[in-house]
């Protein structure tokens, strides 16, 4: 059996807790003879298969967006975003403005990070949000959408995020009683799995909970 012809990948949120170390695998996996990046700022390291593209989220280019394989890791806090509406335009526009653009442009898969207790009618608006954009990308009719719905995502953050720490701590104190849905889940788990099932060759869209996520 011939290997398949090597692809280009396209990440959203490189810099992030599961971008940058999906990033990482990407480079260093066969499977992809190009990594491109979409970034605001150049990352602190560099690969001979990494392509990093500088970009206005809110005004993309979408000659830059030319991929087979599009990974968004894109996510913010409400916290640190500063609104809700500031919050619902990183993880919510963002995603769906580059969906369009390299769907538009011959991307024929696209994985996506949202959370566990993703709804539309959910009545937390974090929740709500993630549910939307699950949604409208499915709307978009990709020929693979790749939905991945991580519980607490733990690892070494650039930044601080003290509930995050606190329910990590607790997490680790009573998990042997917490059920595999709603543990902590590794980042480094989470990037395995987007990176195993993109290779794949599904169709369709699917849905990986995140005590799915766990065997990764």
């Amino acid at each position: 059996m011939t290997n398949p012809t090597p692809k280009t990948a396209l990440v959203l949120g490189a810099t992030g807790l599961v971008g940058e170390l999906l990033t990482h695998r990407l480079v260093d996996s066969p499977f992809y003879q190009n990594v491109k990046v979409l970034v605001r700022k150049s990352l602190t390291w560099q690969h001979p298969r990494l392509q990093e593209v500088l970009v206005d989220f809110d005004h993309p280019n979408g000659l830059l967006t030319q991929a087979d394989d599009v990974f968004c890791c894109l996510g913010t806090t409400i916290k640190k975003a500063g609104s809700r509406e500031a919050f619902r335009k990183v993880d919510y526009q963002y995603p769906m403005d580059i969906a369009r653009l390299s769907l538009a442009n011959g991307a024929k898969q696209f994985a996506i990070i949202t959370a566990m207790g993703a709804d539309p009618d959910s009545s937390i608006f974090y929740n709500r949000v993630k549910g939307d954009v699950e949604r409208d990308l499915t709307a978009l009719n990709y020929p693979t959408l790749l939905i991945f719905r991580p519980s607490l995502l733990l690892g070494n953050r650039s930044e601080a995020r003290l509930g995050e720490r606190i329910a990590a701590g607790a997490m680790r104190i009573f998990g042997p009683l917490i059920p595999a849905k709603y543990k902590g889940i590794d980042a480094g788990k989470v990037a395995n799995a987007m990176l195993s099932t993109a290779q794949q060759g599904l169709t369709g869209q699917h849905v990986f909970e995140s005590d799915l996520l766990q065997e990764f």
